[in-house]
């Protein structure tokens, strides 16, 4: 057993880098997983006493575009973002099941397919703390602009309608198992499926209200009340403000500070139960050099948090 991480069986972690940009129109966001990981994550992982393996994953995106890809059901590009993500999914649940640390680089937030998916495969018991501007869990029928970086919950969960590239997806998530912090961008639908199905979510509101500890420990609360089930961590840096992480596709003014970003991964590393986690939608291309600089440092101390890096 490693110290500090209950469930994970020894002090390894399993990089997975997925450079995709698929699941939204923008480019760019796909050379995220490569840039933090050339701005020396692994090495900062390995002096903290991690031994760590790297799947770059590098040629994915194009061995796996499908010669056509109509739109279907509202989706734009279904086949190739299935067949992405339904292959790193494996990739993630068979490091899970080793007992090694997950750490997965996007890529857009449609990864999550993938994260989510082989997490929950080796821990069928887990709760998702998902932090993120945006809800993530339009359906095919309501999303307006067609990307599934919007959509993946939604097939998580189960609510999504029968999509035929995406029936590989188990509605394996529990929604008393999901829970929200950071939220400020949502759309009609999503406020209603929330409300609906009484998901737990923690708004910027609730951040300024409350503070980032009692957030936080809220929401364990209601996903992990008695502190035994295993936690999966996807971040989204567009939840943090522009101002901290101002190199990513969808950013919204009002997010949460360089330090409440950092207090959420400290504190669930600290739990002993944080299993995996995603650092999503970092987009080097773009912002000047001095913005995207910011945004891959930032990413990376995210996730030294997630491996226990510690202020004292």
């Amino acid at each position: 057993m490693t110290e500090g991480f209950k469930l994970i069986k020894s002090k390894h972690v399993s990089i997975v880098g997925v450079p995709f940009n698929g699941g939204q129109p923008v480019e760019g966001v796909e050379k995220g997983p490569l840039r933090l990981v050339e701005s020396g994550l692994a090495e900062q992982l390995q002096e903290m006493g991690w031994a760590t393996d790297y799947e770059a994953n590098a040629t994915i995106a194009s061995d796996l575009r499908p010669a056509s890809d109509p739109i279907v059901m509202n989706l734009r590009q279904p086949k190739y973002v299935s067949a992405v993500t339904k292959h790193v999914a494996q990739q993630i649940g068979d490091r899970a099941k080793q007992g090694n640390f997950v750490l997965t680089l996007g890529g857009d937030h449609s990864v999550a397919l993938s994260t989510v998916s082989g997490v929950l495969d080796a821990y069928p018991d887990a709760c998702l703390v998902w932090v993120d501007a945006h809800a993530d869990i339009n359906t095919p029928g309501a999303t307006d602009s067609g990307n599934i970086h919007g959509c993946p919950l939604s097939f998580l969960t189960g609510i999504a309608e029968d999509h035929p590239d995406f029936r590989w997806v188990a509605p394996a998530l529990r929604m008393e198992r999901l829970v929200y912090i950071g939220l400020r961008d949502l759309d009609d639908f999503e406020k209603k499926t929330i409300r609906k199905h009484n998901i737990k979510a923690f708004t910027m509101h609730h951040v300024d209200k409350y503070g980032i500890g009692q957030v936080v420990a809220m929401a364990l609360d209601h996903v992990n009340p008695n502190r035994d089930r295993p936690i999966h961590l996807s971040f989204d840096v567009d939840a943090l403000d522009p101002s901290v992480a101002p190199s990513t596709g969808t950013p919204v003014r009002g997010g949460l500070t360089f330090r409440e970003g950092h207090f959420i991964c400290e504190a669930l590393a600290e739990t002993g139960l944080l299993v995996a986690a995603d650092i999503m939608e970092v987009n080097p291309s773009l912002k000047d050099d001095v913005d995207i600089l910011q945004t891959v440092q930032v990413g990376c101390s995210l996730a030294r948090c997630c491996l226990g890096e510690t202020l004292l």
